[in-house]
């Protein structure tokens, strides 16, 4: 969640737009004092555009006096076409997934530097995920991050690995000749693994869904537990479902 500097000449749709985005998934829900402090704006001015805000419904106030993201925000957001198009394409291949492994399954598209997370099915036995709708995941530690990385062109990658490939865990790539091969792989078999380099105890196995263009209008995803990593076998045994049912979304959106 990045702070903000006060700046006297911001218009009023900009200073909306910073108190908007303080929220992320990380921080759904703040108080004033911190919608203030991070948005870089006068407590009353805050106070103020927070109060539009919740009359239009935007925001809505809890119980405890904090601050979040409310419903009519949320019905417009919906709205996005890349969301609304792929969500409905991809929602029946990734039930089918699902049932067949019972493991997390999760459908991203390429936002900026990060794979953001636009619809997702897991149940309680699957393994516990840091992932959740709207959140977002680095592209060089993850499945679903190196199938968008590895069809996305090499601009990206050279900006993804001149910014710095964060170690997240002792198994993550962080060399760039070592990321560069891992994704030769992955545009040879169309299929990308991150074994306990995001999260420990979990190993994810994903595809690309292409457009006709041939790079990644997004990336599905299975998580499962790290365990499976021991029998590669078993992993493997994964990786023809996400390719087909990511070529099914495919067809279904394109």
């Amino acid at each position: 969640m990045a702070g903000r500097t006060n700046s006297p000449g911001q218009s009023v749709s900009r200073r909306l737009l910073a108190v908007l985005d303080c929220f992320d998934v990380a921080h759904p829900a703040l108080s004033l004092t911190e919608v203030a402090k991070q948005s870089g704006l006068p407590l009353s001015t805050a106070r103020r555009l927070i109060t539009e805000l919740c009359d239009w419904g935007g925001l809505e106030r809890l119980d405890d006096g904090r601050y979040r993201i409310g419903i009519r925000l949320w019905t417009i957001g919906s709205l996005a076409p890349q969301q609304r198009d792929l969500r409905a394409a991809a929602l029946p291949h990734m039930h089918d997934l699902f049932q067949a492994t019972q493991e997390n399954i999760q459908l991203t598209v390429l936002e900026g530097h990060k794979a953001l997370c636009i619809e997702k099915i897991s149940s309680d036995r699957a393994v516990p995920t840091q992932t959740h709708i709207g959140g977002r995941l680095p592209l060089h530690c993850t499945g679903v991050g190196k199938a968008l990385l590895a069809f996305s062109g090499r601009e990206l990658f050279a900006s993804v690995t001149e910014a710095g490939l964060t170690r997240m865990t002792p198994h993550t790539i962080i060399q760039p000749g070592r990321l560069a091969a891992a994704l030769a792989e992955v545009r040879r078999a169309g299929v990308a693994y991150a074994f306990e380099e995001m999260s420990l105890g979990a190993v994810s196995v994903a595809a690309p869904v292409l457009g006709l263009d041939g790079r990644a209008r997004a990336a599905l995803g299975i998580v499962a537990h790290s365990h499976a990593a021991a029998d590669r076998t078993a992993v493997d045994r994964l990786a023809p479902a996400v390719r087909t049912a990511a070529l099914g979304i495919a067809r279904s959106s394109n």
